[in-house]
């Protein structure tokens, strides 16, 4: 794949905020149609748009791992062998073995090849609701955290293409809007920066059932006790970090 077509299909992609994953061939042996260096671009839904790693023989590997690697936001190593190869090491499609995963090569030439297969996946959202000054100082808090940070001023949003966390710094101009927007979206986090009696009163004025509302963390922010709008903004941005982080790190 050419340098230009790659970066004129990965630009598109990003563009659309959709996720894809390059597959890099990086060691072959024997006789194989792809080269090391040889790469391909794999959709979200494990078709090959762009590119060449070989034929059928291995595409199904290929695409089988990208869409792995993009569902679990995890780059995969694919060890590609013939039978006789497996059967010499003791090995079998589907498992793994010193970090790589072991898929069956059903080629006439025999050749074996490893692949690494890189997710690239759409930067989580941050949408703020409000114009307030804690909205003001979390967008500017948030802009070295990797989130694309949108600011709408009314109307639904549309659906997510990745993560999304909602924040609602209206503070008394349009609450009740703002509140029906997030419980109508698909995020993953939603913050209402008030206090608990003005959340609790509020509620009962929102048609939502009570697993809905439990999906509002609010007051919005860890419990740090923030005072300034740079305080509550820092403590939200904290609680948003946690809650994109929960079960990510290694123990």
């Amino acid at each position: 794949m050419g340098t230009d077509t790659l970066d004129l299909a990965t630009h598109r992609l990003a563009t659309a905020r959709e996720p894809y994953a390059i597959a890099t061939v990086i060691r072959t042996v024997g006789a194989t149609a792809a080269k090391p260096g040889a790469r391909a671009l794999v959709l979200a839904d494990g078709t090959i748009s762009e590119g060449w790693i070989g034929g059928g023989c291995v595409r199904s590997a290929i695409s089988r791992a990208a869409r792995d690697a993009i569902a679990e936001a995890t780059p995969r190593l694919i060890s590609i062998q013939p039978e006789d190869a497996l059967r010499e090491h003791g090995l079998s499609p589907g498992q793994t073995h010193e970090g790589r995963e072991i898929a069956r090569n059903g080629c006439p030439s025999k050749g074996a090849m490893e692949v690494f297969v890189e997710p690239v996946l759409p930067r989580p959202e941050l949408v703020i609701l409000g114009a307030s000054p804690v909205a003001l100082a979390l967008a500017t808090l948030a802009q070295p955290f990797e989130f694309d940070i949108t600011t709408p001023e009314s109307g639904p949003l549309p659906a997510p293409t990745s993560a999304r966390m909602i924040v609602i710094a209206t503070q008394g101009s349009g609450d009740l809007a703002a509140l029906n927007t997030a419980l109508a979206s698909e995020a993953d986090y939603i913050g209402f920066v008030s206090s608990h009696r003005k959340f609790a009163a509020l509620s009962k004025r929102l048609e939502a059932d009570p697993d809905s509302l439990a999906r509002i963390h609010s007051p919005a922010g860890l419990a740090i006790d923030a005072v300034t709008p740079e305080e509550i903004a820092l403590s939200i941005l904290a609680q948003i970090v946690k809650h994109r982080r929960q079960g990510q790190r290694q123990t």
